[in-house]
């Protein structure tokens, strides 16, 4: 039981067959859990049993945005939702199942100790479950560009299923955050470590989706690959500019 308000962070495109069953898992691992769903207007009717399952529990709350707008922005939008609603924790999570609530109480036992949380597919060897081959490698080879780029030592930087002290989000800067894809992770994942915040990381089995179909895009991909040298060169300018006005 924790005596915290912890708030799961839940984007949603065309998830109706998983919802109703992801929501009841997750307030289940503790009574201190809310949810907040954010469904970019799905074509198949989510949204409306968001709305029925909102109805009947006084722990859901509804975001609904006019199109599919992006996950980097979804993620903006039910932070900003979850801080004025005076959380303590913010989770963000898949809507698919591919994230086991069951480690929820992982990451907030984890979180106690640490200042943001990541469940890692790959902190001990690989734990991907039904993912094809050719989807497996272009993940970890993610990783590794990444790590060596940007100079992160993260061992899974792409993960979506992560949790963060409320102050971490106040720190960060969520309008200048402009990555809308998987990059959405990286970009915040460096901008919490440039901060200086302190990370750690904990194993998780992932398992691909349980119905539905995946939003990986070679948009997705592209905005990746350029997001973690904008990341780096940026960080760079900025420190021999703040040393010139010195």
């Amino acid at each position: 039981m924790i005596y915290l308000k912890a708030v799961v962070v839940i984007p949603t495109y065309n998830e109706k067959d998983n919802l109703e069953k992801l929501v009841a898992e997750v307030l289940a691992q503790d009574d201190g859990i809310q949810i907040i769903v954010v469904d970019d207007n799905s074509p198949d009717g989510t949204g409306i049993i968001a709305d029925a399952v909102a109805a009947g529990n006084n722990r859901v709350t509804v975001l609904h945005r006019s199109a599919k707008l992006g996950l980097g922005s979804a993620y903006r939008e039910g932070f900003r939702s979850a801080l004025a609603n005076h959380a303590d924790y913010i989770i963000e999570m898949d809507a698919d199942f591919s994230h086991d609530p069951e480690c929820l109480k992982l990451f907030l036992n984890k979180i106690r100790d640490y200042d943001f949380v990541i469940g890692s597919r790959y902190l001990n060897g690989v734990s991907v479950v039904n993912w094809p081959i050719r989807r497996l490698l272009l993940s970890y080879c993610a990783n590794v560009y990444t790590r060596f780029i940007t100079g992160i030592t993260i061992s899974d930087c792409t993960s979506g299923f992560k949790c963060f002290r409320k102050e971490v989000i106040e720190a960060i800067d969520l309008d200048k955050v402009k990555s809308d894809g998987y990059s959405f992770q990286i970009e915040m994942n460096y901008r919490c470590i440039e901060k200086g915040f302190k990370v750690a990381e904990i194993p998780i089995i992932f398992i691909d989706r349980h119905s539905g179909t995946s939003k990986m895009s070679k948009k997705i991909v592209r905005e990746a690959v350029f997001m973690v040298w904008k990341l780096r060169f940026g960080s760079i300018l900025e420190k021999l500019f703040n040393r010139g006005i010195r």
